[in-house]
């Protein structure tokens, strides 16, 4: 079985939703992602910091779910990362009302000793610089190397982010980012210029619309599954990227032919996720549930058509 190593903000959010509004919760795109990995039953680990105001019960949560958390540091006289938003009546959009970096504004990873032969990486959406410590630290080329990044890094870090991009395997961004990364309005010709900068895959995801997989000249894509509420947008790409290499490390196969089912595991997960505030629905999740979803994807997607 593979080892996953996961690095990506474990933090805490504050959502307001037409639905309703929290006061501080569990987030972080290190959560999200752990937390769908989880449900593969493979070696974790997460590489992040917090401060000495998360919970231990947080901890608890992530340790019960077999996830290591020997590569969270913890400064015990500092603040953990916070963000608060609020979504607009579409959900698609949302505002940033607070981002307080706290510890994460001198955070340098420090991948545990027995992860850094992992055969995965799954690097959360963080500074580029980062992203490249990490790899820099693995003992080998790991056999699957995963990035996520967003268009604020794009804006003002865009030289290390497309050097990043240059050694990773598969990058996951959503469509606004690939035409800003790219310059180019078509998702087919932006993913080939993707193609072009060193990732063998490309992932466009498209939120309540599904995500798109590129690999030369091959295009899969997956719907997303129409639900009937939608309650919070918040953390479904990292749940997305968590399930996508989770079932990537559990079967060790990286063939596009796999990536495909790859893509349906994430976006099943996502599914989930954005069911209620935060993480809390990624908690309670039992393999009885992804089934029947996954179930549902099938009966969704699957049809028969003679060809003359």
């Amino acid at each position: 079985m593979s080892k996953l190593v996961i690095v990506g903000t474990v933090a805490f959010d504050a959502i307001e939703t037409p639905f309703g509004k929290t006061d501080k919760i569990l987030g972080g795109a290190g959560t999200f992602i752990g937390l769908a990995a989880s449900y593969f039953n493979i070696n974790s680990s997460i590489v992040s910091i917090v401060g000495g105001d998360f919970p231990q019960k947080y901890l608890d949560l992530l340790s019960k779910k077999k996830i290591d958390i020997s590569g969270i540091e913890i400064v015990k006289d500092g603040k953990t990362f916070f963000w608060s938003g609020k979504y607009h009546n579409d959900m698609n959009s949302r505002d940033t009302l607070v981002t307080e970096l706290n510890v994460l504004a001198n955070f340098q990873p420090a991948v545990p000793t027995s992860y850094r032969n992992a055969e995965v990486v799954m690097l959360g959406n963080l500074h580029p610089s980062v992203q490249m410590s990490v790899l820099n630290q693995m003992e080998k080329k790991p056999e699957l190397s995963i990035l996520d990044t967003m268009n604020f890094w794009m804006d003002c870090a865009l030289d290390e982010l497309k050097e990043i991009i240059g050694k990773i395997d598969v990058i996951t961004i959503n469509d606004e980012e690939a035409r800003q990364l790219t310059g180019e309005y078509s998702l087919v010709v932006a993913a080939r210029k993707i193609h072009d900068m060193g990732p063998k895959y490309v992932v466009i995801k498209k939120g309540e619309h599904g995500a798109l997989l590129f690999h030369n000249d091959n295009v899969f894509f997956a719907p997303a599954l129409p639900l009937e509420e939608v309650f919070d947008p918040t953390g479904a790409g990292d749940t997305f990227a968590g399930g996508f290499a989770g079932y990537l490390a559990r079967t060790g196969d990286y063939s596009f032919e796999n990536m495909k089912t790859a893509v349906i595991y994430g976006s099943t997960l996502a599914s989930f996720c954005v069911e209620k505030f935060g993480t809390e629905r990624m908690q309670d999740l039992n393999d009885k549930d992804i089934y029947k979803r996954l179930e549902e994807f099938k009966n969704l997607t699957q049809f028969e058509i003679e060809l003359s």
